[in-house]
């Protein structure tokens, strides 16, 4: 099983890819270069996690790195209220791309137990 984590910078994909990795969590993280991968196995799976650099000079890249995996999960952070508008607009950018039709896509909205956070359906009508 193939994954790309996608989504605006700081919305926490690489603390995400270390949880399912570790299942640990550290604040002292740095910001994706690129992107990196990581090979996580549980039990009988594999999964390949490819995380990607949210910075805008990044989000070229991603449709290359979203062909042929098996899913892509698109990752908001629902505590900052003010990237949730360049947030959606990068999301529909993703989904109109032909080469991605037919790839599953979760989104995920991320820090939603932060106080600032939007609720889930909120998060939802605003995207």
């Amino acid at each position: 099983m193939e994954l790309s984590l996608v989504g605006l910078q700081n919305a926490g994909k690489t603390s995400l890819v270390n949880s399912i990795a570790t299942g640990g969590y550290t604040e002292d993280m740095i910001p994706t270069v690129g992107f990196n991968m990581r090979k996580v196995t549980k039990g009988n799976v594999t999964i390949k996690l490819w995380d990607l650099g949210g910075q805008r000079r990044f989000r070229t890249m991603w449709e290359r790195y979203c062909r042929g995996v098996s899913a892509i999960v698109y990752v908001v952070d629902a505590a900052d209220r003010d990237s949730v508008p360049i947030s959606r607009t990068e999301l529909h950018d993703l989904l109109k791309k032909p080469s991605l039709s037919g790839i599953p896509l979760l989104v995920l909205g991320n820090k939603i137990d932060k106080s600032e956070a939007l609720s889930k359906q909120a998060l939802v009508d605003q995207l």
